[in-house]
């Protein structure tokens, strides 16, 4: 019955009966290359960043992208007056009694992720964020973030130094050197900026980091005890540190990609170049 079978379908496709010369179909002739897509460059690197820190025991957490005042300005010590609630500078969608926004930040998942559970606490937040801004070569109004926050007894400055250590050795290479200076966030007191060896010039100095040999790449600090209140996490008990880093600024020290606009305009032509990337 079998043989019956394939002989009936092999007649079928034109191998067993005489048809036409114009139906007749050519079994030998090469299939059509299918074109592979690839992995979007910031995939690559968001995906990187997250399993650097799951390997120091960060789990992820994620949150709605449209945010109440509380989880995305006032639960993280965001005075009434700060610049960053100005209409220059967010998407409102509802002005009013309970504003509601696009989150610029995804700090206010870690304001859920606290809420919600008890310390120790180590969890990293990826995801996209808005911002009211000029779509330039180096700005865009949308962006994406990767936030950490660590809250358990006795953390201190220290850990978060040898985290921000262990994290740069990990995506840029072992002979990556860091240097924190001296900022001022409203949830982190002290708060740093941290930069790290250039990684194209090797700290010698070189026009992508305009002859000083550092780059800027993420800020941080420790968790300011107003924050950890204000989620019903006693200040006098735990401490924590939070950082946040920009995926596009990561992927344009790792690709040298010049323009932020090449992330999100689907050239295939630029998209070609990451097949190889994992």
């Amino acid at each position: 019955e079998g043989e019956k079978a394939f002989e009936k379908f092999k007649a079928s496709v034109g191998g067993g009966q005489k048809k036409a010369t114009s139906n007749k179909i050519d079994l030998t002739r090469p299939a059509e290359e299918i074109a592979l897509g690839s992995r979007h460059p910031l995939a690559v690197v968001r995906n990187e960043i997250i399993e650097i820190f799951n390997r120091i025991g960060f789990n992820v957490s994620e949150g709605p992208e449209i945010e109440d005042d509380w989880h995305n300005f006032s639960a993280l010590n965001f005075p009434p007056e700060h610049p960053a609630r100005d209409m220059q500078d967010t998407f409102f969608i509802e002005k009013g009694e309970n504003d509601m926004a696009l989150r610029t930040h995804t700090s206010s998942v870690q304001v859920r992720v606290m809420e919600g559970s008890e310390p120790p606490i180590r969890t990293i937040s990826p995801g996209r964020v808005y911002r009211n801004e000029a779509i330039s070569a180096r700005a865009h109004c949308f962006f994406h973030q990767v936030e950490g926050l660590y809250v358990d007894k006795g953390v201190s400055f220290a850990d978060l130094k040898q985290t921000m250590d262990y994290f740069s050795k990990e995506m840029f290479g072992e002979k990556t050197k860091i240097r924190l200076r001296p900022s001022y966030f409203p949830f982190t007191e002290p708060s740093a900026e941290m930069d790290v060896s250039c990684t194209i010039c090797n700290g010698k100095g070189c026009n992508v980091c305009k002859y000083s040999g550092w780059l800027e790449i993420l800020g941080c600090g420790m968790v300011d005890p107003a924050v950890l209140d204000s989620a019903n996490i006693d200040s006098k008990v735990y401490s924590g540190f939070a950082f946040g880093m920009g995926v596009e600024r990561i992927a344009q020290l790792k690709y040298r990609v010049g323009d932020l606009r090449l992330y999100s305009e689907n050239d295939i032509r630029f998209l070609d170049q990451f097949k190889s990337a994992y």
